[in-house]
């Protein structure tokens, strides 16, 4: 199996710190609002990573946190006149909505910000006493890059060069700084902002230590995969080695991988331009599980841009699937033959083919693009091969074959069933009742019960809103 790592610039071979297991950590969402698709885009990227990963039979410890203390959340909690952890939760439920409805799998835990404070003090406290970061007399803590000789590393930048780049976006409070590349590890508590006490003073993480301190906790000094979004490499990812390093004497993660930036009609994404695009937006016009089909037809590093006419094609190509395993369905109730026919023994080879080819495919730095171009030929076998004289033996073989490469992807092979309003209103209201019996077990069961239908639940101050997915 092939990975292609950021931190060397080419594709390695993987080999794992522990035979038979993988431990993985992906940079999750910082959580204000709905998460938007291009926050999608990692989470279908590695959530399909890490299934073609235990397909092969590995073991994989999968982290992803949610930061739910940072500057945007707070000013949201400011401007609604709530607390800020009432921001984070009410949007975190949101985005675990939204990651159903992509069929994106819990993580093996979310551990969020405000959980792990001791972790990330008791992490900058190692990086001061090792002359590693240093505090500033306003009691702000910075992280002396200096000290880390192989800084820009992940993002093959010079220091010197990253020096001079920052003196030109130097702002205002950041006096205390000895270079200008130095970043924040801890800084002092504003007015009406959440904080905490620390040896250096009253305050609240930088976003940097955040992933450092939880990687660490819940996976160990050393990692086999990091993932998260391109635009993460820098300055993220790359404090995050130099933290993380520099306190350990380790190297951090083996493999480092970043999947490519998401395009409306060709142009960078962006509320000013107006093609800025929630998940939940998305879910108004089309099911999710197109935007999870839409997302794997690229390679996870290529550019991919996304527009309403690649959606509708890949709307198609999802229905072209679904035809194509109910056609099986349907056949293997009525065939007759139990055993292998002769002459279905060379389509069935064929078909064993088409897996190795999918398999080829996935191991090549987890190319989905022709995965799915294995897993529609697959199809089309089917539709050519597979008639009303076919033994079960092969229909059979042939509909759990394709469920299985579609499972890896994340693709659901079922069809929604249709589900009256009348139904849905007396679940909600179910639930509703449950929530105040204080019965919160029965309300999160209806709420997953009502998600398996398709339906997407909205908890607001004027009452529950809900839509199809």
């Amino acid at each position: 199996m092939k990975i292609f790592n950021t931190l060397s610039g080419r594709k390695e071979e993987f080999v794992p710190l522990e035979p038979g297991k993988v431990k993985m950590y992906v940079c999750g969402p910082t959580v204000y609002n709905f998460i938007h698709i291009g926050n999608a885009r990692p989470m279908i990227v590695f959530d399909t990573i890490r299934r073609y990963l235990e397909y092969k039979g590995y073991d994989v410890n999968f982290v992803s946190n949610f930061t739910d203390v940072d500057d945007k959340i707070i000013k949201k909690a400011m401007e609604e006149g709530v607390d800020s952890s009432e921001i984070s939760e009410r949007y975190i439920a949101e985005c675990r909505a939204d990651m159903e409805a992509m069929n994106v799998r819990p993580a093996t835990i979310h551990p969020k910000a405000t959980q792990e404070i001791d972790g990330m003090i008791d992490l900058i406290d190692t990086l001061v006493r090792g002359g590693h970061a240093y505090r500033a007399e306003d009691g702000t803590v910075y992280f002396r890059t200096s000290s880390f000789k192989e800084y820009g590393k992940l993002s093959h930048k010079n220091l010197d060069e990253l020096q001079s780049g920052f003196r030109e976006l130097k702002v205002t409070g950041e006096e205390g700084k000895e270079s200008p590349s130095d970043f924040v590890l801890w800084k002092p508590k504003k007015e009406g902002e959440p904080y905490w006490e620390s040896p250096w003073c009253e305050g609240r993480p930088g976003w940097h230590i955040e992933c450092s301190a939880m990687s660490r906790r819940y996976l160990g000094e050393q990692i086999d995969i990091h993932g998260g979004g391109e635009d993460l490499i820098f300055p993220h990812h790359e404090n995050e080695i130099a933290q993380s390093e520099a306190a350990s004497g380790k190297e951090f993660a083996r493999y480092w991988m970043h999947n490519g930036f998401l395009n409306i009609d060709n142009k960078k994404m962006s509320k000013s331009l107006g093609n800025f695009f929630t998940v939940r937006e998305i879910s108004e016009k089309f099911d999710l599980q197109v935007l999870r089909f839409f997302m794997l037809s690229a390679h996870y590093r290529s550019p991919l841009n996304f527009s309403a006419e690649l959606m509708e094609a890949s709307k198609n190509g999802l229905e072209r699937i679904h035809n194509g395993l109910d056609k099986l369905r349907e056949l293997e109730e009525k065939a007759g033959e139990e055993e292998l026919l002769e002459r279905e023994k060379v389509p069935y080879e064929e078909s064993r083919q088409l897996v190795a080819k999918y398999e080829a495919a996935m191991e090549d730095d987890f190319n989905t693009a022709d995965a799915v171009s294995a897993v529609f030929e697959l199809v089309k076998l089917g539709n050519s091969t597979a008639d009303g004289e076919s033994s079960r033996a092969y229909v059979k073989a042939l509909r759990e074959t394709l469920e299985r490469l579609c499972g890896v992807l994340g693709i659901v092979t079922e069809r929604k069933k249709e589900v009256l309003d009348e139904e849905v209103e007396e679940l909600i209201a179910a639930r509703t009742q449950a929530r105040k019996d204080r019965n919160f077990a029965l309300a999160d069961e209806i709420r997953q019960k009502l998600s398996d239908m398709g339906i997407l639940l909205e908890d607001t101050r004027e009452g529950v809103k809900w839509k199809r997915a």
